[in-house]
């Protein structure tokens, strides 16, 4: 792998061994299209909660000063930013994500920012389902809204196991598949009778017209089988003990509207 170049001399070249990114193409070009309005796409459709789900999925990591911490599927950098606080100017902290887009306003926010700790973050362009580290090379890992869009969730999972410390954990952040009727009821719907607005409603009437603001209906409407196709909160504890972690416990968050996972090797 290798880290972007970009006009900002900020970033040392990668260490690690450049691998392609096995992934939907048309996933891939979808982050590259939206990364410019990520950011206040996620402030606005979520009142700017999701800093605090974010902060959660940091606090949940176990991340340590002088650690060595991984953000997966680091989009713009939010959680990188957060691990990196943890991290401490003694510790290293790497975003790893699949689209040049995210890093490189990432990166550009990393610059702008300019707070001492954050001089311990290397961005790397990267494949969730073929890291290029060493076995057991991370105290923590984070994931935030990301093991929902890869295509082979089990690889990612037992990627995570594999380059995680013994003992550490990986926290992962993403939408909550609820089967519970307040949460149905915004996201998808139990019966066509109970919850016909459901998910649709929300997506259709919230969602898609803010993105259509920007430019971005067509990228939004995703959001809908993404979230069908993704694993419930007993799914996911199961497909993390399956890859090998000793313990799993799945949070429902933001009034069940939103899951954490917590995993530890």
């Amino acid at each position: 792998m290798h880290s972007l170049q970009f006009s900002v001399p900020l970033l040392p070249t990668s260490r690690f061994k450049r691998h392609s990114v096995r992934c939907a193409s048309d996933r891939q070009q979808l982050f590259n299209r939206i990364a410019p309005v990520y950011d206040n796409l996620n402030d606005l459709l979520s009142l700017g909660q999701h800093r605090i789900w974010k902060r959660m999925a940091v606090s949940w990591s176990g991340a340590k000063t002088g650690d060595s911490l991984l953000d997966l599927c680091c989009g713009s950098g939010d959680l990188t930013f957060l691990m990196s606080e943890k991290a401490g100017v003694d510790g290293k902290v790497i975003g790893l994500d699949f689209s040049k887009e995210q890093l490189s306003i990432a990166s550009s926010r990393q610059y702008l920012l300019s707070k001492a700790c954050y001089n311990n973050i290397e961005w790397v362009e990267g494949d969730a389902l073929d890291l290029p580290f060493s076995n057991g090379y991370f105290d923590a890992i984070t994931m935030g809204y990301g093991l929902r869009n890869v295509v082979d969730k089990r690889r990612a999972m037992q990627e995570m196991f594999r380059v995680l410390k013994p003992g550490s954990r990986v926290s992962i952040l993403d939408f909550n598949k609820s089967m519970q009727p307040f949460t149905a009821l915004f996201q998808m719907p139990l019966t066509i009778k109970s919850f016909s607005f459901g998910k649709e409603w929300m997506i259709d009437n919230v969602v898609v017209p803010t993105a259509t603001v920007y430019g971005l209906a067509k990228e939004y409407q995703y959001l809908k089988t993404s979230i069908d196709e993704f694993l419930t909160g007993k799914e996911l504890e199961k497909l993390a003990l399956d890859a090998g972690f000793s313990y799993a416990r799945h949070y429902e968050i933001g009034g069940g509207l939103m899951g954490n996972l917590v995993a530890a090797r």
